[in-house]
């Protein structure tokens, strides 16, 4: 899950940014109303959190322009101005939940996954393929009861992978939603991960779920017609 983060106050973008990575979303960071309709422009986010008061253009004018060409990233703003006129102009700029700070950290996760959860969002409560079930409140992941320990970014990783379940997603598309922009595209950081993934999910002897389409990608499904691709570590175009 990538977030992009806009906030022009170091300390708190620190905060956030770090607190964010650790519970396994990758994050991009800008300080200014401009760097962010950029970002948005070449990147395809999973969820935008929004301060008001950044250089200009501010946060309300940045929220109507993401509207304006089209995007439903949803918007989570943040603000020291907690009048009901702000919220409102907030929220009729096209912004889809409102946070005051001081917050607790604990309260931007919710708010979140409660985002998320919406109609037409991206992660339900609760993934499963076969018996592999990913609890995504929780983050935790087990097969047939047996719990699976990962760490943040292999957990990112198979989210993404669950919630494409049935698809070949290709590297270019991981890299977008699982790392941030400091991903360099000609490592094998991808397929390391892939592996890694392959040794903790699909112990024998379980049925196989991840399986590589060489040339193409990866895809997360539950197919016997599937179990006889190689599981490739290289990478083919």
């Amino acid at each position: 899950m990538r977030i992009l983060l806009v906030e022009d106050d170091s300390r708190i973008a620190r905060f956030v940014a770090k607190g964010l990575r650790e519970q396994a979303y990758a994050v991009d960071e800008v300080g200014s109303g401009n760097a962010a309709l950029y970002q948005v422009s070449v990147t395809d986010y999973d969820i935008v959190i929004l301060d008001v008061m950044i250089p200009a253009p501010d946060g309300f004018a940045v929220c109507k322009e993401i509207r304006k060409s089209g995007q439903r990233v949803p918007i989570l703003m943040l603000t020291a101005r907690d009048t009901v006129e702000d919220r409102i102009q907030g929220l009729d700029g096209g912004a889809d939940d409102y946070l005051t700070k001081p917050f607790e950290f604990r309260e931007l996760l919710a708010r979140l996954r409660a985002l998320l959860r919406r109609p037409g969002g991206l992660v339900p409560d609760q993934l499963v393929i076969a018996d592999l079930v990913i609890d995504t409140t929780g983050q935790h992941v087990s097969r047939k009861g047996r719990h699976i320990p990962l760490t943040a970014k292999e957990y990112a990783l198979l989210e993404f992978l669950a919630r494409n379940a049935g698809r070949v997603v290709g590297r270019a598309e991981i890299a977008e939603h699982v790392w941030d922009e400091e991903f360099d595209p000609f490592s094998n950081l991808i397929e390391v991960y892939i592996n890694r993934l392959r040794r903790k999910i699909d112990l024998p002897p379980a049925k196989t779920l991840l399986h590589t389409r060489r040339g193409s990608g990866y895809i997360l499904v539950e197919d016997d017609s599937l179990s006889s691709l190689p599981d490739d570590t290289s990478w083919t175009s």
